[in-house]
């Protein structure tokens, strides 16, 4: 059972509140949370509430903003439109910040975005060695992964290792670059429109988009749903 934006949220309050939180992170291959997290987890927010440390109408509004108003959708939205409008692909490489704020996502976490493109013989990937730098208001709340060390070494050190074990077999004649997000400068992966999708809409291609190719883990299914993954 994967932990869920609300788990994750009430954990990071109850660490703020108490002063700890003992959370163990997994590489992407086990990526599920042992159960026993889970019920920590939930006794942990019920403990808070009875407390008083923790609001729960402002949990829930809190919830609610990182699942309806930020997260992969917002980027996915960001990527067709820029498959589908050349004038805004174009701002959008040349000013990621501006042309992400035309379509309304801005907030903490990523005022300065840079996107990159991914082509035929160029793939990009993204990662954060020192911490988890992250642009929440496309991508949401970073997965667990992408937090962990073994990712954030081996992405530089062996980034076409990392994308193999997700799936993703890159041809020798194609360039792999590594992007270190910072506080100051987080990025997303504009990744390749894929053939037969050329008569979908703007809505149907965001759905295909997922959030593992706007970090450059994954290509997009043409044939497939958007998310997480």
């Amino acid at each position: 059972m994967s932990t869920s934006r609300r788990g994750f949220l009430t954990a990071a309050i109850g660490a703020a509140a108490q002063g700890q939180l003992h959370a163990q992170e997994h590489e992407h291959e086990h990526q599920a949370v042992p159960s026993d997290l889970t019920l920590r987890v939930k006794s942990l927010e019920s403990l808070l509430v009875e407390k008083g440390l923790v609001d729960p109408a402002a949990l829930d509004a809190l919830v609610d903003t990182f699942e309806h108003k930020v997260g992969p959708r917002n980027g996915a939205r960001v990527v067709a439109r820029a498959w589908i409008d050349a004038a805004y692909k174009k701002r959008l490489l040349a000013n990621a910040s501006e042309a992400i704020a035309e379509l309304g996502y801005t907030s903490g976490q990523g005022e300065h975005m840079m996107v990159v493109e991914n082509g035929p013989r160029i793939h990009n990937l993204v990662v954060c060695t020192l911490c988890s730098c992250y642009p929440w208001p496309v991508l949401g709340l970073p997965p667990v992964w992408y937090k962990s060390a073994p990712y954030r070494s081996r992405a530089v050190m062996d980034p076409r290792g990392v994308v193999r074990e997700f799936g993703l077999e890159l041809a020798e004649d194609v360039e792999v670059r590594v992007w270190d997000s910072t506080a100051e400068l987080r990025y997303l992966v504009l990744p390749e429109r894929p053939a037969g999708t050329e008569n979908l809409n703007q809505d149907e291609l965001a759905a295909l988009i997922t959030r593992d190719a706007m970090i450059g883990v994954r290509k997009v299914n043409g044939a497939g749903r958007g998310g997480k993954e």
